[in-house]
């Protein structure tokens, strides 16, 4: 397969003003919809396959006929660009080149499933993008482009569940990022309907009606680019990249040990290995020992280079393609450190509503670390056994099922490193690997959010972290 670098969404070079993005056949899309009936949009997304970015790979004219058919009062549209999955970057890279795509993707998303607003939600730590994003809502507002919708852009917190789809609802609304335990299609913005019981929010302000759910479309902002470009250019056009199963491109993010960090697009099906080597792969000497699909999937081996890289084929091998963020580690990198640090993370960030969550990914991290640190036994390993059972009982999200594929996958995977750890003894040359929540990434190279060392389970942060040995 061709690994021309495709243009369809990262503009390279990227996009400076509106007039460019026009230039370059910008707009098609939005007068696509204007020409047509929501019926006709929808049947042509269903047609391209263009399946969700965000990681779900939720089938994309499913959910915005969910929307559209959902009833109640009003509906609105939601660009999930609270980019916050390690080892990922993709989104930050489309916002930096393209905002426009992106921006013209919700318009017509809300043009389609009839919503009357719209929000765009980033972390507020995110300048690079709200700056981008900020400017290229106002060039489109004052093309009038927008005509009646209201789009707004959301700033906020650092929290990995923002980007949870009902989190990101409830910090819209002005409240924490802890998921609610319906979707979005069924109880959206500013709902007044009930959610548990006979409970139901007070009416918000600005907004009419009572006791209705308000279907509210949640896309990730790559897949509103890839709708808009669809829009524009045909689904034809579109399954001219890719696979029968999982057409067009994706835009993928590969950090750790290679020679070229980076983000890059590719056509759907394009090996792994070859995603790898284009950031230059492993560094000099050094061979994959394992691939991280962020935190959500099972780890694969360095065997799985061959691997297409399509939602079927990542499926068939027990892992999932995701948002497109590979972590990859060579043979130096112990996997008991590496896992460690992974479930710590999720651990972290679980928000504690589900206790099953919270008690049983610290109770499996602290497993872990004591493997980890030359202190594990067998009662260690038959704790995470157990506590990997139960942990995503009655979950809202899936970050619980997302600790049990992450570290069942690493046991299954690499027998001998857990091996050699209750042995007593690492064969690893590195005494660290840091948790990668990327804060910045440019010309090859990749800044690490250092804070996330310090980040506790109660979502405060230590002054001075503490020093330990860990027995390498």
């Amino acid at each position: 397969m061709s690994l021309a670098p495709p243009t369809r969404l990262l503009a390279d070079p990227p996009f400076s003003s509106l007039a460019d993005y026009v230039g370059a056949g910008g707009g098609a899309a939005l007068r696509r919809v204007e020409e047509n009936t929501p019926a006709d949009i929808i049947e042509e997304l269903t047609i391209a396959g263009l399946r969700g970015r965000g990681g779900a790979g939720f089938p994309t004219g499913r959910k915005w006929q969910s929307i559209l058919a959902g009833g109640g009062q009003h509906h609105y549209v939601v660009c999930n660009a609270a980019e916050g999955e390690p080892g990922t970057f993709k989104d930050r890279a489309l916002l930096r080149a393209n905002p426009y795509q992106v921006l013209e993707g919700v318009i017509v998303a809300a043009r389609t499933v009839g919503a009357f607003e719209a929000f765009v939600a980033l972390k507020a730590s995110f300048l690079p993008e709200l700056e981008r994003v900020g400017t290229a809502l106002a060039e489109i507002e004052e093309a009038g482009w927008l005509a009646d919708l209201e789009l707004r852009i959301v700033t906020g917190p650092e929290e990995y569940l923002f980007g949870e789809e009902k989190a990101l609802l409830e910090v819209i609304e002005g409240n924490d990022p802890l998921p609610r335990w319906l979707p979005p299609y069924l109880h959206g913005l500013f709902a007044t309907a009930p959610q548990l019981g006979w409970q139901a929010h007070e009416l918000e302000g600005g907004h009419r009606g009572e006791h209705v759910a308000n279907p509210t479309l949640v896309n990730n902002a790559e897949t509103l680019a890839q709708a808009a470009w669809i829009l524009a250019n045909g689904a034809d056009a579109f399954r001219a990249l890719g696979t029968e199963g999982s057409p067009g491109t994706v835009i993928c993010t590969v950090v750790g040990d290679v020679s070229r960090p980076g983000v890059l697009e590719v056509p759907m099906g394009t090996r792994l290995g070859d995603v790898i080597g284009r950031r230059g792969g492993p560094l000099p000497g050094r061979r994959v020992k394992a691939i991280f699909p962020g935190v959500a999937g099972a780890v694969l081996t360095g065997d799985a280079l061959d691997l297409p890289l399509t939602h079927e084929d990542m499926e068939a091998a027990g892992s999932a393609l995701g948002a497109g963020g590979f972590m990859v580690y060579d043979d130096s990198a112990c996997m008991v450190e590496v896992v460690t640090t992974l479930s710590r993370f999720l651990y972290v960030e679980s928000c504690g509503q589900c206790l099953p969550c919270k008690l049983g990914t610290g109770d499996i991290t602290a497993a872990l670390e004591s493997i980890r640190d030359g202190q594990g036994s067998d009662r260690e390993l038959d704790l995470i056994t157990e506590r990997l059972r139960i942990v995503a009982d009655a979950n809202r999200c899936y970050l619980p099922v997302q600790e049990q594929n992450l570290v069942s996958s690493v046991l299954r995977s690499f027998p001998e490193d857990i091996a050699s750890h209750l042995a007593g003894r690492c064969m690893s040359s590195r005494s660290h690997i840091p948790i990668p929540k990327i804060l910045d990434m440019a010309d090859g190279a990749v800044v690490y959010d250092e804070a996330q060392e310090r980040k506790q389970p109660d979502w405060t942060y230590r002054i001075d972290p503490p020093a330990r040995d860990l027995h390498h």
